[in-house]
């Protein structure tokens, strides 16, 4: 046999690989596309195919007609990458927006030309390549190609991920994803609250409710929670307001604050609420036919997402910075259905097993009702939490703490023969004093930190306790320009922190994380600014959107040069442990 005709098969494979190993047409490789920011500025991308890269010395812009004027471009930061043809260069991969200023003298319309040049890591460099759009002023923030538009900068931030999944993952695994992160939600305080007020809402239904009904009661809170969630997620994408700020004010969280408060008062028997006989005579047998109230639960479900829902955490700026930048609201809103619904997914089986917790009908279903009114009282302080004196707070707490307990007899003796649960819950009764006296004592004393209510006892020079971190604050785009131009005389790295009175999660960082002495460390040749959006004024939306932020808290990173460390931004709280892990890439 031909010993030809036996490699023709190895011949056509090793063909068949040298094809597929062909480097893609540089139009393809790097999509140039442009969108209008406004009318003195425009933005020019390339989404770039993984295995490229590109040059950020290389590019290049003019105009047609002349008479249209281009300013200096801003690049954000690359990658140095020791290049076999240029030598140590700056790179991009992934995606790179260049923002150009723009004199269009009266024009409306014009073609901006790029020419611009990269590489493919399997060895192929191409010669610079133009490329042109035309851009039209008036369609501000339209992308002039059909590619969607990101962030210009911080691209591998954990929000700009959020943002990337969205824009290039299937739409299913989009939806499973955020469907995912909600579960993970459910670990975070701001979802915490949800549980009483739906365990309240089933118990409220009384000894008889069947595990059937107590899903349906249950799915019908999560339904309202999720439409509500879509709906005010695509609308705050839209708009491109800080949608959190406009719910923690005092007079909305108070509105809702006293909701829970006569909530509560009712389950402990002070009064009872109920519709007029007529109209509750009228309505019981339709609500008994259809299975109950499902619709005023439903409602319940809606303002539970907006009063305990407005930490914003990665998915959610994610989400709600895509929709403001692509318009796919469509795609945005189910991301942030799916992603309520799996927040409250575990509230449905707290819903439905609440009814297997209840005990028989008696004395012990008055008791549950009233733990279950001071549930909703703790809920109702810690609605308000954000907006109150913290000297308020810990009064409320104590009140919580001495009240109930002096109601389980803590300071009453138990009977010689008395039983075991009632020792336990004595016991438990106690400690609640104790701790309610420890946190009066430590308002009277001038402690201002209730997981700490006796540290005013302790000498500030304690050994093991960290002093905090001292912040710059800037009130405005042009003072922060300020400050980073002055970081950057001197090569000063520089951490910018974003932090509101009503952002949970910024004090956490606050206690958790600043006050580390390890970050503290970290920290110590670093200049410290901070923004204080809680007035969410236009100074704090314009600092806002000059990150792609929503809302706090948000750090970004600032290298020795004065521009930003490009994919090390921190959306959300963060441990120390893995602060620290972040510090480590950004101040490398």
């Amino acid at each position: 046999m031909n010993p030809i005709r036996l490699l023709l098969p190895l011949l056509a494979l090793i063909s068949f690989t040298a094809c597929a190993e062909e480097p893609l047409d540089p139009e393809r490789a790097y999509r140039y596309s442009v969108r209008v920011v406004d009318t003195n500025t425009v933005e020019a991308r390339w989404d770039i195919t993984d295995g490229y890269y590109m040059y950020r010395e290389k590019f290049r812009f003019s105009a047609e007609p002349t008479t249209v004027k281009l300013g200096e471009p801003i690049f954000p930061s690359g990658k140095v990458k020791d290049d076999e043809f240029f030598g140590k260069v700056e790179t991009y991969r992934g995606s790179v927006a260049i923002r150009i200023p723009v004199d269009a003298g009266g024009a409306t319309t014009f073609t901006l030309k790029a020419v611009s040049q990269g590489c493919w890591d399997q060895g192929v460099c191409y010669p610079p390549t133009p490329q042109q759009a035309t851009v039209n002023l008036a369609s501000a923030s339209v992308p002039v190609a059909s590619t969607p538009v990101a962030p210009p900068a911080g691209d591998g931030d954990e929000s700009s991920k959020i943002t990337q999944l969205l824009t290039h993952g299937g739409f299913w695994l989009v939806i499973a994803s955020f469907f995912g992160f909600g579960l993970l939600l459910c670990l975070t305080p701001c979802v915490f609250p949800m549980v009483p007020i739906l365990s309240g809402i089933i118990v409220n239904h009384g000894h008889a409710v069947t595990h059937a009904r107590a899903f349906w009661l249950s799915l019908a809170y999560v339904l309202g929670m999720a439409v509500t969630y879509a709906a005010v997620g695509v609308a705050a994408g839209f708009s491109g307001t800080l949608l959190s700020s406009a719910l923690q004010n005092a007079w909305v969280l108070g509105s809702f604050a006293l909701v829970f408060v006569v909530l509560s008062l009712s389950m402990f028997g002070f009064y009872e609420l109920q519709l007029p006989a007529a109209l509750q005579s009228r309505l019981s047998e339709k609500a008994n036919r259809q299975g109950g109230s499902f619709g005023a639960i439903a409602v319940m479900g809606a303002l539970s997402a907006l009063i305990v829902g407005p930490c914003v955490a990665a998915p959610l700026a994610g989400a709600l910075l895509y929709i403001a930048q692509t318009k796919d609201a469509v795609l945005g809103g189910a991301a942030l259905f799916a992603m309520a619904l799996g927040m409250g997914a575990p509230l449905i089986v707290v819903g439905v097993f609440s009814r297997s917790l209840l005990p028989k009908a008696g004395p012990w279903m008055d008791a549950v009702k009233k733990f279950f009114g001071v549930i909703m009282l703790a809920t109702a302080l810690w609605l308000v939490t954000p907006v109150i004196p913290v000297w308020t707070q810990m009064l409320g707490w104590a009140a919580l703490l001495i009240v109930p307990a002096i109601y389980m007899h803590a300071l009453d003796p138990l009977p010689s023969h008395s039983n075991n649960w009632k020792r336990l819950w004595k016991g438990v009764g106690v400690l609640m004093l104790l701790a309610g006296t420890a946190m009066l004592a430590g308002v009277l004393g001038g402690a201002r930190d209730p997981l700490q209510p006796l540290g005013f006892l302790r000498s500030e020079a304690a050994p093991g306790v960290s002093p905090r971190l001292t912040f710059e604050r800037v009130k405005s785009v042009a003072e922060l320009d300020a400050r980073i131009g002055e970081a950057a005389a001197r090569g000063e790295p520089l951490m910018l922190d974003f932090y509101a009175d009503w952002c949970v999660s910024c004090k956490e960082m606050e206690k958790f994380t600043f006050a580390d002495a390890k970050v503290q460390a970290r920290l110590a040749n670093v200049r410290l600014l901070q923004a204080d959006v809680t007035d969410n004024n236009d100074n704090d939306k314009a600092l806002l959107r000059r990150f792609n932020l929503f809302g706090p808290p948000g750090i970004v990173f600032f290298g020795g040069d004065g521009k930003e460390v490009a994919g090390v931004r921190v959306v959300g709280y963060q441990p120390a442990d893995q602060f620290l892990a972040t510090l480590g890439q950004a101040l490398r």
